[in-house]
């Protein structure tokens, strides 16, 4: 590819990349429930109601499964062959099975003593059910899904997995969907595919969804190409995109902007005055719409960060982080140094946000990126007709919503405006499905809405401009049409003679 050759790739794959290591991000799984860390040592981590430390993990591979154990430290769980002859006896039906309470023998008592004592949650799982006297007659659905209950109430199994726009988007879907305004998983994978997001591009997008559409970018061009990133307040969030652990390599082709500058672009009336005269004070607030509430959003999405327990309210690890350090909300400590250090660093970190500003206007004052994605809070008519201008002709994009009727105002305005073909606003339906031997069939609980896409073309409107002078000019107009029809109506007497 040409574009590829022009940027410095990413630095090659590190070795042991599969095996974690001390800093990295990592997602901690149980079940279908997900949580994102960063690996410190001695560092204390609360999930799904169990506290633990992350020491142990370090130099394991991804995908390990550990067992929490006294103390809170992890242990690789060794597989072992469920014995299957136990659970062989089973009943015909569960209709005379009475739930009166009575029939499991061990107390809440015996089972925290049993805790007390060290002993595993398997085991704790065996006793239940050697105590309890229903469980022959059920049948072994039942056996099944009461093993299942049991296990997860009493074995604390985690696994540790890598990062990835799959897993992290369920996460947050799951979890804190206010924070990615409702996006569901299969939403994102479609605003990828329609906004062709490959290595090598120069995209443009405008999110407010934490950094997740910002990451999944990043993550699906690879270090190749450049993204410019368009915030609204103060300085743009990007909590989820540190949870992936991209390399610094990464980060030489991600630049940002701010949303209150981009009519000043169009203008041509843009100049480096105008970023030095913004404020620099993190407790100031711009007089611009929307402003207080995106600034306070910010404060609260990096403080609630899913890197971070959420008893915590200044995360360690942003300060690792390249990205998160150049937000203007990030303060640093002063017990870190002296009062003229934090002033001279703070310096330092605005003049290199001022230029990657200006890299970032002069990217863009080129109007040639390869693709839009929209994916924001805020009303998506305004947004999506003053950046289609820095977009090429020729290439996608891509508008999300979580409700229809702002996208088909938007739809009537592109038809209005011209210069897009291929316009359509779509919605994806998705069902899970159990599948287990016997049991396979549609899960009762699915989600009711993913919210709505518009995509489309941008066509080169030259043409259009071509036919407003045409019809200013009327001599040329009249010459043309008096030339052409005088030729054919010579050449017609002569065919009928």
């Amino acid at each position: 590819m040409e574009g590829s050759g022009e940027l410095p790739g990413p630095q090659p794959p590190h070795p042991g990349d599969h095996r974690i290591r001390d800093g990295d991000f990592v997602v901690l799984k149980r079940e279908d429930v997900f949580k994102a860390v960063q690996v410190q040592r001695r560092k204390k981590v609360t999930f799904e109601k169990q506290w633990f430390y992350l020491d142990n993990v370090i130099g394991h591979s991804y995908g390990t499964t550990f067992e929490v154990t006294n103390g809170g430290s992890l242990q690789p769980k060794k597989k072992k062959e469920e014995p299957t002859s136990e659970t062989k006896e089973a009943g015909t039906d569960n209709r005379n099975i009475i739930d009166d309470g009575k029939s499991q023998k061990l107390t809440q008592d015996d089972i925290k003593a049993l805790k007390d004592k060290g002993i595993k949650g398997e085991e704790i799982v065996q006793q239940l059910i050697e105590n309890s006297t229903t469980f022959r007659d059920k049948t072994e659905f039942a056996q099944d899904k009461y093993i299942k209950k049991k296990k997860k109430k009493y074995e604390a199994i985690i696994t540790v997995v890598k990062p990835s726009t799959r897993i992290l988007s369920i996460m947050y879907y799951a979890r804190e969907p206010g924070k990615i305004n409702h996006m569901r998983y299969d939403t994102l994978a479609q605003m990828l595919t329609l906004g062709n997001v490959r290595a090598g591009n120069k995209m443009i997008v405008m999110e407010t969804c934490a950094g997740l559409v910002l990451g999944a970018m990043m993550e699906r061009m690879g270090g190749f190409g450049s993204i410019i990133q368009l915030y609204p307040g103060g300085g743009p969030v990007r909590a989820a995109t540190a949870c992936f652990g991209f390399p610094k390599s990464f980060l030489s082709g991600l630049y940002d902007f701010p949303l209150n500058k981009v009519d000043s672009l169009l203008n041509g009336t843009f100049s480096a005055e105008m970023l030095s005269s913004e404020p620099k004070d993190g407790a100031s607030v711009e007089e611009s719409n929307g402003t207080l509430e995106e600034k306070q959003t910010s404060e609260q999405e990096n403080e609630d960060s899913v890197a971070e327990a959420q008893e915590s309210h200044h995360p360690p690890e942003q300060e690792r982080m390249e990205i998160v350090s150049q937000d203007p909300e990030y303060k640093e400590p002063k017990e870190r140094g002296s009062k003229k250090d934090y002033i001279q660093e703070k310096q330092r970190r605005q003049e290199e946000q001022r230029k990657r500003h200006l890299e970032a206007a002069a990217l863009l004052s080129e109007r040639n990126s390869d693709g839009l994605i929209v994916a924001s809070r805020f009303h998506p008519t305004p947004l999506l007709l003053s950046l289609l201008d820095f977009v090429a002709p020729s290439r996608p994009f891509v508008v999300y919503c979580q409700y229809k009727e702002p996208l088909l105002e938007c739809y009537t305005k592109l038809r209005e405006r011209g210069g897009v073909i291929n316009l359509r606003l779509s919605e994806t339906w998705l069902r899970n499905y159990q599948v287990l031997p016997d049991r396979s069939h549609p899960k009762l609980l699915m989600s009711g809405g993913g919210g709505y896409l518009l995509s489309g073309f941008t066509v080169a409107m030259d043409n259009l401009k071509a036919d407003l002078s045409l019809k200013s000019n009327a001599s040329t107009l009249e010459s043309h049409t008096t030339e052409e029809p005088a030729a054919k109506k010579r050449k017609c007497p002569e065919s009928d003679s």
